[in-house]
């Protein structure tokens, strides 16, 4: 079978050394810069949640629009398209997000820079799977079958959990990263502000901070797997891949705190994401098969981003109405998605 690569289909990556390095420069610079205004723990007023969230939908609205005029509509299509596959998937890491945070009580304080941790660590996991899944697609001519199946089955497993009405709830005592870390090292009964370990009666102890952002690191490991092969999906070029999941987590922490009502509304999420998944893994698989049978027939981008853009609108809207007569008991209460 003929090699499936992005440069066996004639195309270049516009991930040049230089390119690369800016990027990537620009990508610490950013975290470090979030990691320094949230070094004393502050309630995030709704006016500085949204003013860092419209920062960082200009940010990589104005990047695709550079890399529109620089590399043409098929490259600014398969950046937007991709951008949104991971902005969607990131609200969904959000969400479980809320969750944490909930179930170990962090002090909203604190809540930013647990949401930092997470970024971060999914930004790292997210890097290596990258480069992986790029390794894999120059020596593997059936990588994009493999992708497919992955995101198949996941589509599968999230709609069957929402159809079944799986419990969303998070119990902190029978997570294994929790558990293994309290038989490595004593636990304190209370958060330290920004500190992960602590000193108890002369011994070294961690704090519950410690506990958290260990268990939302866990869960980016698992959103990882799902999250690249999405967007390898829409497009093979690893400086796209990198850029469009760079871009989507950088925004997450101010999200947060501007959505933190609405995540809990968007009960018809799952439902989405299992048919985008699901839509993206047959894209996959029809690519795949067609570098074996030339008559198959493959999506094009732009129909993605089309059916993506549809089908968001709509799990959004059906969520909103069926929620619309819901009223929480307490701000700090977390509905589950149905």
């Amino acid at each position: 079978m003929p090699d499936q690569s992005y440069a066996a289909a004639g195309l270049e990556s516009l991930g040049t050394p230089s390119l690369w390095a800016v990027t990537i420069a620009g990508v610490i610079a950013l975290l470090v810069f979030d990691f320094v205004i949230t070094r004393r723990p502050h309630e995030v007023s709704l006016k500085e949640a949204l003013g860092w969230s419209a920062f960082y939908i200009a940010l990589p609205l104005a990047f695709g629009a550079w890399i529109w005029s620089e590399f043409g509509s098929d490259r600014g299509f398969d950046y937007l398209t991709g951008y949104l596959v991971e902005k969607s998937l990131s609200v969904d890491n959000l969400f479980v997000f809320m969750l944490l945070l909930a179930a170990f009580a962090v002090p909203s304080p604190l809540a930013q820079r647990v949401l930092l941790f997470g970024i971060t660590g999914a930004l790292v996991l997210r890097g290596v799977l990258i480069a992986l899944g790029h390794a894999a697609l120059q020596i593997l001519d059936f990588t994009f079958l493999i992708f497919a199946l992955i995101l198949l089955f996941t589509a599968a497993k999230l709609l069957r959990d929402a159809l079944c009405g799986h419990d969303q709830e998070v119990d902190i005592d029978r997570m294994r990263s929790v558990r293994l870390l309290r038989r490595i090292m004593p636990v304190a009964n209370r958060y330290h502000g920004t500190k992960m370990t602590v000193r108890v009666d002369g011994r070294r102890t961690l704090t519950p901070l410690a506990l958290v952002v260990v268990a939302v690191l866990a869960t980016d490991m698992v959103f990882a797997i799902d999250s690249v092969p999405a967007v390898y999906g829409i497009t093979a070029d690893p400086y796209l891949v990198f850029a469009t999941n760079a871009f989507a987590l950088l925004g997450l922490r101010a999200l947060y705190f501007v959505l933190h009502a609405a995540l809990s509304r968007l009960v018809h999420l799952t439902y989405g994401l299992a048919v985008i998944l699901a839509f993206i893994g047959v894209k996959l698989a029809l690519h795949w098969a067609h570098g074996i049978w030339s008559g198959v027939p493959e999506i094009p981008t732009e129909l993605s981003l089309l059916v993506i853009i549809a089908v968001l609108t709509i799990v959004t809207v059906t969520s909103l109405r069926a929620t619309r007569s819901a009223v929480p008991d307490h701000k700090d209460v977390i509905p589950k998605r149905r």
